[in-house]
């Protein structure tokens, strides 16, 4: 199924490891997909994507000059973005749970934990066609929704709230593995998921 599911599906890998890069193309090529365009920073990716209508972008986190954070936000917020609703996964060895709210208040869609598996890879590719979010705008934020259930609330209303990390938050935080990723990004798992 994978092969007819992905083979006019055009994908952009923006990550500055040439070993990555090769694995990601091959990991591609093994779900069935044909077209693949590499770069090795955001802002090779933002002048690649003004001449390539990639419908998807995986992206590394860490990259010279330009980043994955940045060049999620210059994808969604850019006045001259080709395509700010284009769906963006987070490729990264970041997995600590401030890393992944930061990575989805930029505007990223999905989550992938080095180092990737097929199954992995292939589950956030299709969670991106077969369950998009509608994307919301507000003064501070552009990007897929950052809420994954559909439950109703009681105000007030955390997305009306400044947008910074918890306290207790800190950049020394235990890593997740990516099921536990999986259980953030997921909808409908998991109690006080990222997504809320």
């Amino acid at each position: 199924m994978a092969d007819d599911y992905l083979s006019n599906i055009k994908f952009l890998i923006v990550e500055d490891n040439k070993f990555m890069q090769t694995v990601v193309r091959r990991v591609l090529s093994a779900l069935g997909v044909r077209d693949v365009r590499e770069c090795d920073d955001g802002a090779d990716a933002l002048k690649i994507l003004k001449t390539f209508p990639a419908d998807i972008v995986i992206t590394d986190w860490a990259m010279e000059p330009l980043d994955g954070l940045e060049l999620t936000q210059m994808i969604r917020n850019s006045a001259d973005s080709t395509n700010p609703y284009i769906p963006i996964i987070m490729l990264t060895a970041y997995s600590e749970m401030n890393r992944i709210v930061e990575a989805r208040d930029s505007g990223v869609n999905e989550f992938v934990v080095k180092p990737i598996s097929v199954n992995t890879l292939f589950s956030r590719i299709q969670a991106v066609i077969e369950r998009p979010r509608p994307f919301i705008r507000t003064k501070n934020f552009f990007g897929p929704d950052r809420r994954r259930k559909a439950l109703p609330f009681n105000d007030p209303d955390r997305r009306k709230a400044a947008s910074t990390l918890p306290d207790g938050l800190a950049s020394d935080e235990p890593q997740l593995d990516q099921d536990e990723v999986n259980k953030l990004m997921t909808p409908g798992t998991g109690e006080g998921e990222a997504g809320e």
